[in-house]
């Protein structure tokens, strides 16, 4: 086996930047990427790739096992939520290859991935959160009784890049959102300046070692399309509470809402979130923290280490190939 520190990352897609931090990073070893598209802009910035069946397949697993065997890989991670659950289910085949899986257990994920469960773990340990609803009769009960107003939000409790969500301005609204599935959840509108964090966990001692936060600006399809740097100590003990009462392992990405200087947290994501960008370039390497946890290496507390006022703007690219 090589001892160098090659890298998986799977359902890459259009993150190129991820992938060109890692292989700027991790410069002793190989980055591999994987995607089921050919078309997948990201998979191109890496050593190699492989194109894979979809994750919810028979025998997924067993290929992104055999990449890693082909390739000595030392560390993977997905970019995308539904597979980082079937990566936590699969960590003892990973870890009979010597593989480390860059994430969180799978309670964790899929905890993350099901907003309602989140919902209830942040009321019971007493975290400001937006109010949600399974029930939508107990939502109009408190309609009535003053405690929660229109506007509110109508979402899939599980799902992920902001897909399926409505805004509802009436009972009329609601019901008929309520009606496009089973799960669907209601949840308070927190009108409020919306946070991003980037946090690193680090997967040796199990304490934060890095947190990067911004004020987003634009919003576009559910991702942060301008931002801007900024640092409250106030926010960076709540997310290092939070962090290590959850117990999450790795990079994660928390969505968190200024209300009247009061911190609320929305969601979180336990992988690289599409802002990220924004913390590397300030600074904030979390491929190097990987990189040292690969090599059984703790990292040091860095919080905060940043400059403050710092704005992130994406704009499109592309990428051009010639077909086979």
């Amino acid at each position: 086996m090589s001892n160098a520190n090659n890298m998986l990352i799977l359902s890459a897609g259009t993150r190129n930047k991820i992938v060109r931090y890692f292989k700027e990073t991790f410069s002793t070893g190989k980055v591999i990427t994987t995607d089921m598209s050919s078309i997948a802009p990201a998979i191109y910035e890496a050593d190699g790739h492989y194109l894979v069946p979809r994750i919810t397949d028979e025998g997924y697993i067993d290929i992104i096992l055999d990449i890693c065997k082909k390739e000595n890989i030392k560390g993977v991670l997905s970019l995308i939520d539904p597979e980082l659950s079937l990566l936590a289910a699969n960590k003892d085949k990973f870890d009979a290859l010597g593989v480390t899986i860059v994430g969180s257990d799978y309670s964790l994920c899929e905890r993350s991935l099901d907003k309602y469960e989140m919902y209830k773990w942040l009321v019971e340990n007493g975290y400001k959160c937006a109010a949600s609803y399974m029930d939508k009769e107990q939502f109009f009960a408190d309609l009535e009784n003053g405690k929660i107003s229109y506007p509110v939000f109508v979402k899939p409790a599980r799902g992920s890049a902001s897909i399926a969500i409505s805004k509802a301005e009436d009972r009329e609204n609601v019901e008929l959102l309520c009606k496009k599935s089973d799960d669907m959840m209601i949840q308070e509108f927190l009108n409020g300046q919306e946070i991003g964090a980037d946090v690193y966990i680090d997967m040796i001692s199990g304490e934060v070692v890095s947190i990067f936060t911004k004020k987003k600006l634009v919003m576009r399809a559910g991702e942060t399309d301008k931002a801007v740097s900024f640092k409250d100590e106030k926010l960076f003990a709540l997310i290092e509470e939070f962090a290590l009462k959850s117990g999450y392992r790795g990079q994660i990405d928390i969505d968190i809402f200024d209300i009247n200087g009061e911190y609320y947290i929305s969601e979180v994501n336990p992988r690289f979130g599409g802002g990220y960008p924004h913390a590397y370039e300030c600074g904030c390497n979390h491929m190097a923290l990987i990189e040292n946890n690969l090599n059984g290496i703790a990292n040091k507390k860095n919080i905060g280490c940043y400059d403050e006022n710092v704005y992130m703007m994406k704009y499109n690219e592309v990428m051009i190939r010639k077909g086979d």
